[in-house]
């Protein structure tokens, strides 16, 4: 599958997972957007990515959970590129005190607040949504669509209940059950456009060393970005309506 032409709108894409996201793609010859909310760290994140070798990118003032942007995103690229090959919903939060360290593990269900959840919600899930059904009509412009979702293997459910799992003692309620909304977007988009070139798939990038990571995460912030790159370039005979970390299928 050339790359030639194709463009990618990567959201929250300044830093961590999503600017190493952008430099995958770009190093494959896609032209990448950035969503940035600060305008001038996605200007700082595009001069990186200029330094090595990634010249057809650019920063746009970019805030998931504005409406007034996601309409200004669709104008810009309907104007700029006509159509949008790929979209990573990467930008998300993790707004639940969870000490996952502490005996035991951790879990906030009794304890989270409906501030936090409903802020929790707003980006991770709510804004996903309104931003995907908005470009929508630009990725079916496109010759073969990727939609990539950011989420996390702490958004499945079938992890969670199995006292056997690594993540079993590690709930951050709001944060998990965004994720685990966000995956049944995706089996749902997915079944809607099973009979199109459009692909949709949840990502689980793993833990890595970001500000969201912290420092004891196992994976390097270079690795962050592999599993949103591979989904989002996808063969023609590639999945679709999958859970996937590094070529591997989670359950959901």
């Amino acid at each position: 599958m050339s790359n030639q032409g194709k463009v990618a709108f990567i959201t929250g894409a300044n830093k961590g997972i999503g600017l190493e996201t952008a430099k995958g793609l770009g190093k494959q010859g896609i032209a990448v957007v950035i969503g940035s909310r600060d305008e001038a760290k996605g200007k700082a994140a595009v001069e990186k990515l200029k330094a090595e070798g990634i010249t057809n990118a650019e920063a746009v003032k970019f805030d998931v959970t504005r409406a007034e942007d996601h309409q200004a995103i669709v104008q810009h690229i309907q104007e700029k590129y006509g159509k949008l090959d790929i979209l990573v919903n990467n930008a998300g939060v993790a707004l639940d005190e969870a000490d996952f360290g502490a005996p035991g593990g951790a879990n906030t269900t009794s304890t989270v607040t409906q501030d936090i959840l409903r802020k929790t919600f707003e980006t991770n899930f709510f804004a996903v949504i309104a931003l995907t059904q908005a470009l929508l009509p630009l990725i079916r412009k496109a010759p073969t669509g990727r939609i990539v979702n950011l989420s996390s293997i702490l958004g499945s459910l079938g992890l969670h209940s199995d006292p056997k799992s690594p993540i079993y003692s590690m709930k951050a309620f709001a944060y998990d059950a965004s994720k685990t909304a966000l995956n049944a977007f995706t089996v749902h988009l997915a079944q809607e456009l099973k009979d199109t070139p459009i692909k949709v798939n949840s990502a689980h990038p793993g833990w890595v060393k970001t500000d969201m990571g912290g420092p004891a995460a196992p994976m390097e912030l270079s690795e962050g970005g592999k599993t949103s790159v591979e989904l989002a370039t996808l063969a023609d005979d590639g999945p679709t309506g999958g859970f996937f970390h590094v070529g591997e299928a989670l359950p959901w």
